[in-house]
């Protein structure tokens, strides 16, 4: 890894002379000398391109790409594991093929799809959101995005290298990588994925820093506080968890591998040991959780009032729910450790302030579902994912308050509830939030509109899926069945059968997605307006849309193609 990072250095000094860069304008974006000779030189094409860019549009697309093809690597996981799961006898894949996927699965979706999809939205519209010319650091934004190639192969290399017999399997810790066990085991496979997990980390981190500084510092001159746009707002806050949480997983990454490979004993004796690891790892592992939601949220908060016809219901409240939230994840770590020994007055505490953050997750509840109050709907896709998020998050949300309540917890702690619990967060809200923004932003991405019909069949499919898996599973924990076992008894099986379907189900859903977009892409038709929500007629028309109306009129005169319409479209209403 080191010898490829000196190679890359190499590469980018001998292609690009850096003391020659100046920003777009005299804003952020670059060291600005006064005097200097500014030059623009034009993209070059093809792959060169995309290697070399630092546009914060290309930058966000290359993310979105990333986050796609890692959702697709985690969806082949789980369809692999619920095939197993179809019979209470290991007979598909084996036991440890399945604890392979259980943790590829897992760390793919939490580290190499959720952060980087919110990424793509934060890299390619935060600037237009907030009139600014880029990120205040383009090639930082760069370098975050090419940590995160290299650190998925090193997490995913397992799977290549079994097959040639060089003694290197997948990972078989689970995705919390719980010692001792992560610890003890000899395999080479879980070096490298903790040094993959170690290098998406840092991205998070330089990209975190990235969004802090230009949203302080690049807004433009009309945008103070008061009207900064909600997205913005959540990933502000977002950024400030990574740039506090993100580190703490890296130390306990390094001493993890020190454990392994240099005789410490960090994890391994009775002063640290397996309860230390717990603490330091959901100290970073809870705001995790809304490292991955709260950008959704505001997503969610700046779309669903779009197709509303009226601007969001108490916009100062979500911006304080969403910093209260920001506060109050990391006094909630705990939670998750009760069924460990751990002092009862310290569970109490930690079951207090579990409780109190389900407070300023339904205040932004309660005020999306008053936008749509006697709002004027118009059920597009992006306003149905939206909807279907609100859906899933209360049904996330309220299975999570019981799982905050000690008693509760004990009996249903390491149960297939949990994981039906945070299905319906992470797949069932996360997931479903990001389909709403590309469906939404889709137009401007490619200046062409997506097939509708296959959008809404997309959503209904995603959202019978969702449902038929995740309430299995929240079933199943009722009646006592434990979480990562390849195996179970056979009482559990009807159940485990209906969330297999789903599971197919959803996998389906997602091939009409990818079809729609590809499709589209290439040969949907072209938007005829720079509005092609009718966002001006209810005054909700905001700064990425008046950008985007700019760059069809530039087209326009520069003799591009404007509005060529491909054929007929159906309508929404």
């Amino acid at each position: 890894m080191g010898v490829l990072l000196v190679v890359v250095a190499a590469y980018i000094l001998r292609i690009e002379d850096w003391r020659s860069y100046t920003p777009l304008t005299g804003g952020g974006g670059g060291a600005y000398r006064e005097g200097a000779e500014v030059t623009h030189r034009e993209k070059p094409e093809g792959l060169a391109r995309w290697l070399t860019t630092v546009d914060h549009k290309d930058i966000g697309i290359l993310y979105g790409i990333y986050g796609l093809i890692a959702f697709a690597w985690g969806g082949i996981n789980i369809i692999l594991m619920r095939t197993e799961l179809m019979t209470p006898e290991s007979v598909v894949i084996g036991a440890n093929f399945y604890n392979s996927l259980l943790t590829s699965h897992g760390i793919t979706m939490l580290f190499l799809f959720g952060t980087p999809i919110i990424a793509a939205f934060g890299n390619y519209f935060i600037p237009l959101l907030i009139g600014a010319d880029d990120m205040a650091f383009p090639r930082i934004n760069a370098i975050a995005f090419w940590l995160l190639p290299p650190g998925a192969l090193l997490i995913w290399f397992g799977f290549f290298a079994a097959p040639l017999d060089i003694g290197i399997q997948p990972s078989q810790t689970s995705w919390t990588m719980y010692a001792p066990l992560s610890v003890e085991q000899t395999n080479p496979g879980v070096d490298l994925m903790l040094l993959g997990l170690h290098l998406t980390g840092v991205s998070a981190t330089m990209g975190a820093i990235n969004f802090i500084a230009t949203i302080v510092t690049e807004r433009g001159e009309d945008v103070g506080w008061p009207e900064l746009d909600i997205f913005s707002w959540t990933m502000l806050t977002q950024s400030g968890l990574i740039l506090f949480s993100f580190p703490l997983l890296g130390s306990v990454l390094v001493m993890l591998l020190l454990d392994r490979n240099f005789g410490t004993s960090f994890f391994l004796n009775p002063g640290g040991g397996s309860i230390l690891y717990q603490h330091l790892f959901w100290f970073f592992g809870h705001p995790e959780v809304y490292i991955l939601v709260l950008p959704p949220m505001g997503l969610v908060s700046l779309i669903l009032p779009r197709f509303s016809g009226r601007k969001l219901f108490g916009f100062k409240f979500v911006v304080y729910s969403t910093l209260a939230i920001g506060v109050l994840s990391f006094g909630v770590w705990a939670h998750h450790m009760f069924a460990t020994g751990i002092d009862p007055r310290i569970r109490a505490s930690f079951m207090a302030v579990s409780m109190a953050i389900a407070i300023p997750s339904a205040v932004k509840t309660f005020n999306w579902i008053t936008t749509m109050w006697n709002g004027r709907l118009r059920l597009t896709a992006p306003m149905l994912f939206s909807i279907g998020f609100v859906q899933n998050f209360i049904i996330g949300g309220v299975t999570g308050v019981f799982l905050a309540s000690i008693p509760v917890d004990l009996v249903l702690h390491d149960t297939y509830y949990v994981v039906g619990h945070f299905h319906f967060i992470v797949m069932g809200a996360i997931a479903v939030a990001g389909f709403s923004g590309i469906y939404y932003w889709f137009p401007l991405v490619s200046g062409r509109m997506y097939q509708r019909t296959l959008a809404k069949a997309h959503f209904w499919l995603t959202m019978l899926g969702t449902n038929l898996v995740f309430f299995s599973l929240l079933i199943l924990g009722y009646g006592g069945m434990p979480r990562r076992y390849a195996t179970y008894l056979p009482k559990f099986q009807d159940f485990h059968v209906i969330a297999g379907i789903g599971t197919f189900v959803l996998a389906f859903a997602q091939l009409i997605f990818v079809y729609n977009l590809v499709t589209s892409w290439m040969e949907g038709a072209r938007v005829e307006s720079g509005d092609p929500w009718d966002l001006q007629d209810d005054g909700l028309k905001t700064r990425e849309w008046t950008w985007f109306e700019r760059k069809r009129e530039t087209a326009l005169t520069d003799g591009g193609e404007g509005t060529a319409a491909d054929g007929g479209e159906e309508t929404d209403d």
